[in-house]
């Protein structure tokens, strides 16, 4: 092959090759981008899965008289007239440690307005009130300090997997019910304009 030869066959090779490279750039970048919408779909999922049998929207949220970890009878009456987070968690809880800076961060933001209300399923005192303590936990914090699915408020509430969350409004009806920080966050910042 001489080197005319070469040089046309390069040139057919690149012709050819131009508008699949293009292509190959543009999946790669399709496929860069459609992890992320997985991860929404997968993130929308927990809510789907965990968080449809939870109280829905305008139920009267199902009072309860718990104590706190220096053993003050604290019920949901006591914050009538105000927003309330309700968050159902565990010290042992993986997801609820990773979602409890977020909750802290809402805290400190909404605090003033909103009244924040720890409902913990441990069922060891001194391990709960130590989480707290070390993680800065400054809200009201209660406890049955009995297994999760034996306790009333989490059949009242229909907690089946935690965390998961409740806005109660200051009739006492629930806003919503969530799994998901994010969702909550949406929710404080909608009712805090």
């Amino acid at each position: 092959m001489n080197r005319r030869h070469l040089i046309t066959a390069v040139c057919a090779l690149l012709i050819i090759a131009t508008p699949a490279l293009t292509s190959c750039k543009r999946n790669a970048k399709k496929a860069a981008e459609e992890p992320v919408a997985e991860e929404t779909e997968v993130e929308e999922d927990l809510d789907a899965q965990y968080a449809k049998d939870l109280l829905s929207k305008g139920t009267a949220a199902p009072e309860f008289i718990l104590k706190t970890p220096d053993d003050k009878e604290v019920s949901l009456k006591d914050f009538q007239g105000k927003y309330v987070v309700l968050d159902f968690w565990a010290s042992w809880c993986p997801d609820c440690r990773k979602d409890a800076p977020e909750v802290k961060a809402l805290w400190e933001k909404y605090g003033e307005k909103i009244a924040f209300v720890g409902v913990s399923f441990d069922t060891e005192k001194e391990k709960w009130v130590d989480y707290i303590t070390e993680n800065g936990l400054g809200w009201c914090h209660v406890s049955p300090l009995a297994k999760w699915k034996e306790t009333q408020v989490s059949q009242d509430y229909k907690v089946n997997w935690i965390p998961s969350m409740y806005l109660i409004d200051p009739e006492g009806k629930v806003v919503f019910g969530t799994v998901m920080i994010s969702k909550l966050a949406t929710e404080l910042e909608a009712i805090s304009k």
